[in-house]
């Protein structure tokens, strides 16, 4: 029986080509169609979705609440904030974003070697270097190193990011500490490029501003992603099969 033996970089090409067949078939099914957005749903409830552990301070005992009062034990004021408080409470994110950076580097490397050695007795052989050599060697220059290197490198790099938009986004989770878990994503479909914006991240409730928004700034563990897809971003990319080849070419 002949059996048949796959190298690792053989099966990632045949996955990479698997997906890639994959992308291109929902490419062929929604031609002169708009990219389709994605559902509305409970951000919980995704597969990728995972409680955030933190801290724990010492709880705090309940107050009774007593019916037909204006003032509860432990209530701040007589009237409820209108900020986001619970879960499932919403807040806006301010995504403010200014950011460059200009990198330029230079580096030149310059090296010369020359060794001469000189083998006048050579065991007794001596003599016969000069039958088996051509020519007329030289015993007090039989060895010759000649060496030069000669290396320079330059990069520069200079990139500048702004962006600027409001996104809405659920508190999906309160800590045990009172910080909330909040994550949001919107979606704009401008004929055929979909444009996707998306945050996640902690953030404290004193933080918040009384128009119930926040700065990205404030948002610790921030994730946020502002792309799109469509048309006009599948131009922008190489095929797959050129990223495939760029990533198993070893040269």
């Amino acid at each position: 029986m002949r059996q048949t033996y796959r190298t690792p970089a053989a099966l990632a090409a045949a996955m990479i080509s698997l997906s890639g067949c994959a992308s291109t078939l929902d490419k062929l099914e929604n031609v002169g169609s708009p990219p389709p957005m994605s559902r509305v749903d409970d951000p919980t409830m995704s597969p990728e979705y995972r409680p955030m552990s933190w801290p724990a301070p010492a709880p705090t005992p309940e107050h009774p609440r007593y019916a037909n009062s204006l003032w509860q034990p432990g209530a701040r004021a007589f009237f409820r904030d209108q900020r986001a408080a619970r879960v499932g409470d919403l807040l806006k994110v301010r995504i403010m974003i200014d950011d460059k950076a200009e990198l330029d580097n230079n580096t030149e490397r310059k090296r010369n070697s020359q060794e001469q050695d000189a083998a006048p007795d050579v065991y007794g052989l001596e003599t016969l270097f000069g039958t088996i050599t051509p020519g007329s060697p030289d015993k007090n220059s039989l060895f010759n190193v000649t060496g030069n290197t000669n290396n320079k490198g330059e990069g520069k790099m200079k990139r500048k990011e702004k962006i600027e938009t409001t996104v809405a986004a659920t508190v999906t989770q309160v800590l045990p500490n009172g910080n909330f878990v909040i994550e949001g994503s919107q979606e704009i479909r401008v004929n055929y490029e979909l444009r996707e914006v998306s945050v996640a991240g902690v953030i404290r409730p004193e933080d918040i501003d009384s128009d119930n928004t926040i700065d990205s700034t404030q948002v610790a563990q921030a994730r946020i992603v502002y792309g799109g897809r469509g048309q006009l971003t599948d131009v922008q990319q190489p095929r797959w099969g050129h990223q495939m080849i760029d990533i198993l070419s070893p040269f």
